[in-house]
């Protein structure tokens, strides 16, 4: 029996990107992501919790309650009919599944969550099929933007092979910013925990995908990121900063949290290449006496 938790935690969450692609944009040839007034880049939410899924497929493979709902190849709807079979709820025609009793919409729902940790963590439209509803996770991300200004380059490549005889050698491209510094917030909340069954096991599961441990005594083991790197993609986790409140609905407001997290490139620095170049400060001055700080990266 899951114990959802029972205070609400909000996070600072950086990381950067150097020579690659963090979050290539299909509209623009997968291109990095950019804010076209500012030219920071970004980082999708959808992208962040895909690379968390592949961690806890990685790490918590066939452990029961650690499926994934969204996943390469998945049928959906697949997952919804499977629910109906296990909890022995009737099958029906899409017009009727569209007016199951909430009861139904219940059962199918504890199911679903009890199965699969992404479904637990960040809901699900599931309202498709045999409608089981629809779930908002405990847990959202921010879409992440970088400290300052990225330069998207187009890199030609070259291979000395062709795909046939009538080619000797062929010509591609590769879309890569040199540097970014990128800053993502995430909230938690307890209230909805209590709907998916989210529990202590699940958050310190998402804090080691995201920063390589869960709680600050423990040692430090692969990350998301570590699980990820490619040719065209090298990222590396570099903070996270932590705020449990000791209620439910919290004690301090998020933003005011958030601007306890300073981070800048350093003077003598004009175009910065790596992490080193930036000074990050928690500020834990008049903090909240209700609200606990803590550095886990």
């Amino acid at each position: 029996m899951r114990t959802p938790i029972q205070n609400r935690y909000d996070f600072v969450f950086l990381y950067d990107c150097t020579d690659g692609n963090p979050n290539g944009d299909p509209d623009a040839a997968n291109a990095p992501r950019l804010d076209p007034q500012t030219m920071q880049g970004l980082v999708s939410d959808v992208c962040i919790k895909r690379k968390i899924r592949n961690f806890v497929q990685l790490h918590k493979k066939g452990q029961p309650g650690f499926d994934l709902h969204v996943q390469h190849g998945m049928v959906l709807n697949n997952n919804i009919l499977t629910a109906c079979e296990k909890t022995d709820v009737p099958v029906f025609e899409k017009k009727e599944a569209k007016n199951r009793p909430p009861e139904q919409i219940k059962k199918l729902q504890d199911w679903l969550c009890d199965t699969f940790y992404d479904i637990r963590t960040f809901g699900s439209v599931l309202s498709t099929g045999q409608n089981a509803g629809q779930l908002k996770g405990p847990v959202q991300i921010s879409f992440s933007r970088s400290i300052d200004p990225v330069v998207s380059i187009d890199a030609s490549i070259t291979r000395v092979c062709g795909t046939d005889e009538q080619k000797n050698t062929e010509m591609g491209r590769k879309a890569l910013i040199p540097y970014g510094l990128y800053r993502c917030h995430g909230f938690v909340s307890a209230n909805l925990a209590e709907q998916t069954k989210f529990d202590e096991t699940d958050l310190l599961l998402l804090f080691k995908a995201l920063c390589g441990r869960g709680i600050p005594k423990e040692d430090f083991g692969p990350s998301m990121f570590d699980d990820d790197v490619s040719a065209a993609r090298n990222m590396s986790a570099r903070k996270l900063v932590v705020f449990k409140h000791q209620s439910r609905l919290g004690n301090a407001p998020a933003h005011l949290l958030f601007d306890r997290v300073s981070v800048k490139r350093k003077k003598d620095v004009s175009a910065a290449r790596a992490f080193s170049n930036y000074d990050v400060n928690v500020n834990e001055d008049g903090k909240p006496t209700n609200v606990e700080i803590i550095t886990l990266l």
